[in-house]
């Protein structure tokens, strides 16, 4: 198989039947074998039932579908673990991500052999309450990530195989699937500028709680990425640090409690400073070793991804 085309959607009924017919316009052409993978997110419209319709005349069609709305990184996750292609291409099924740039993708994965391909929507069509926030996150994941992509956001990108077959997406992680990708040792990230559909059917499914949701999975996968085997090396770096400043205000202030006659320790503001130093210190370095031990007995403690072998393929 050459491109698996993973589309996950949620109540999408009218734009499906033209997607399909768009994405085989574009793809019959291209002479690959391709497959387009629709993941339906717990739809409550008529989507399974025309998805169902599209299969029976079009092999390359296949589906899944969830008993309820899991969210859509859940429905890329699934539809990562079905596709086979060498190139994995993603995008919405609302119309607003053209087809038309499936050649240019997968040109990019398998002749120029970049890992990640992400799309950048430089002219948009949404809204300034939409725009700006969107901006805003995409300077704070580049500048937190280091990777240097203009539209983090944008759901038409592409991956070798083996980049979505390494990777887990969870929660609301679908944003950040290019950082997900550089910790875990996909380094070659590239950019294409691709053309933003207007919306030609239905509503927008994502609301302002987006925005906050974003910027706690950045924080959050900022950390995993860099202390997810070793957190004693965060919290008992900053428990230690907290714990010797406090310890030394405490010396501090004995030293003059025993220099100074009228000398009041537990009158001055610093005492409670210190003492609140060194009780925080104490936690995060007793999170840090929970946090080691958690981690030392988890089942992928020694899970490592491997690029090649030579000579080992058969042994266990």
């Amino acid at each position: 198989m050459d491109i698996s085309i993973v589309i996950p959607l949620f109540n999408e009924e009218e734009s499906l039947p033209e997607l399909t017919s768009w994405i085989h316009r574009v793809c019959k052409p291209m002479q690959v074998a391709y497959e387009i993978i629709f993941v339906d997110d717990g739809s409550r419209d008529n989507s399974w039932a025309v998805i169902n319709s599209l299969a029976a005349t079009n092999p390359e069609i296949k589906a899944i579908k969830f008993r309820r709305n899991y969210g859509k990184s859940a429905a890329l996750n699934e539809g990562f673990q079905a596709a086979s292609g060498r190139c994995v291409i993603t995008m919405d099924a609302d119309l607003q991500d053209s087809p038309d740039e499936i050649p240019g993708l997968y040109k990019m994965i398998i002749e120029d052999k970049f890992d990640v391909v992400s799309g950048w929507k430089k002219k948009r069509y949404d809204p300034i309450t939409k725009t700006i926030p969107t901006k805003l996150y995409n300077w704070a994941t580049r500048k937190i990530s280091g990777i240097r992509l203009h539209d983090f956001n944008c759901g038409l990108k592409a991956y070798r195989l083996d980049v979505v077959k390494s990777i887990e997406v969870y929660g609301e992680m679908h944003r950040y699937i290019p950082v997900i990708a550089k910790w875990a040792g996909f380094i070659k990230i590239g950019e294409k500028v691709v053309v933003h559909q207007k919306r030609k059917y239905g509503v927008t499914k994502f609301g302002l709680e987006r925005f906050i949701n974003g910027f706690l999975d950045l924080l959050s996968i900022s950390f995993v990425g860099r202390f997810g085997k070793k957190p004693m090396h965060f919290f008992g770096f900053f428990g230690t640090l907290l714990f010797l400043a406090g310890f030394g205000i405490a010396i501090y202030l004995a030293y003059g409690k025993f220099m100074l006659a009228e000398y009041k320790m537990t009158e001055r503001p610093l005492f409670y400073f210190g003492l609140l130093a060194m009780i925080l210190g104490v936690q995060l370095f007793l999170a840090g070793f929970l946090g080691e031990l958690i981690a030392r007995s988890s089942a992928d403690r020694n899970h490592y991804l491997i690029e090649k072998r030579v000579g080992l393929e058969d042994e266990i």
